[in-house]
């Protein structure tokens, strides 16, 4: 299940997991697809909904959040990036653990979680908090319920959120500075989500920090 999966980012995941043979559930909030499911993660009726649309659960990737440039919103996206996110991470965990099910949970934050950006303390705090919570998560989780939960912290990707900015020039120096080789590419994140939803494996409680080295 890829909540919040509409976007770039999540698109690329689901395409190629399905290419693999998984069954793929996409939910949405705002941003309509075919086949896809409607929920907003800060609603508990609509996060049941949505669980219950896969009552055999194995992996949930949660892409769902949004952009907050002003402090002013720093509520909403508490709401949107941390708070509807964890509450649904934490619902799947207890419904694997119930059913006896081994899984995988996968986070998406970004790499505004794991290093200091000036400015970005509406966007990057609550994802800060959600790779914290997702790693004590994870703790609860491990050993005999073998439900893992790891952290995928995407850098400046020509898809999804940054596209916007990569087209009016923000991020032009870290290519002519020579920080990073490229932009990142919605596929660089999909291959880190797919690593973690691997079955059988035996990584968890990590964060990924897939930039191209632009935090270093």
């Amino acid at each position: 299940m890829l909540a919040g999966g509409a976007g770039g980012l999540g698109r690329a995941a689901a395409e190629m997991l399905a290419a693999e043979g998984a069954r793929v559930i996409v939910s949405y909030r705002s941003r309509a697809i075919d086949s896809a499911v409607k929920a907003d993660l800060s609603d508990a009726d609509d996060r049941r909904r949505l669980l219950d649309t896969a009552p055999a659960l194995y992996g949930l990737v949660v892409f769902a959040g949004e952009a907050a440039r002003s402090e002013e919103l720093l509520e909403q996206s508490l709401a949107s990036n941390f708070v509807g996110p964890i509450r649904l991470a934490r619902e799947a965990a207890e419904r694997m653990k119930a059913a006896n099910t081994p899984g995988a949970i996968v986070l998406i934050a970004t790499m505004q979680a794991t290093a200091v950006f000036a400015g970005s303390t509406a966007y990057a705090a609550p994802k800060a908090a959600l790779l914290h919570a997702g790693r004590i998560l994870a703790k609860e989780m491990r050993g005999p319920a073998n439900i893992r939960v790891n952290v995928v912290c995407p850098g400046v990707n020509d898809a999804g959120m940054a596209r916007a900015s990569i087209a009016s020039g923000k991020y032009d120096r870290f290519l002519s500075e020579g920080v990073i080789p490229r932009w990142g590419r919605a596929e660089d994140v999909a291959r880190a989500v797919r690593f973690f939803l691997e079955p059988d494996s035996y990584v968890t409680g990590q964060v990924l920090t897939v930039d191209g080295g632009l935090t270093l």
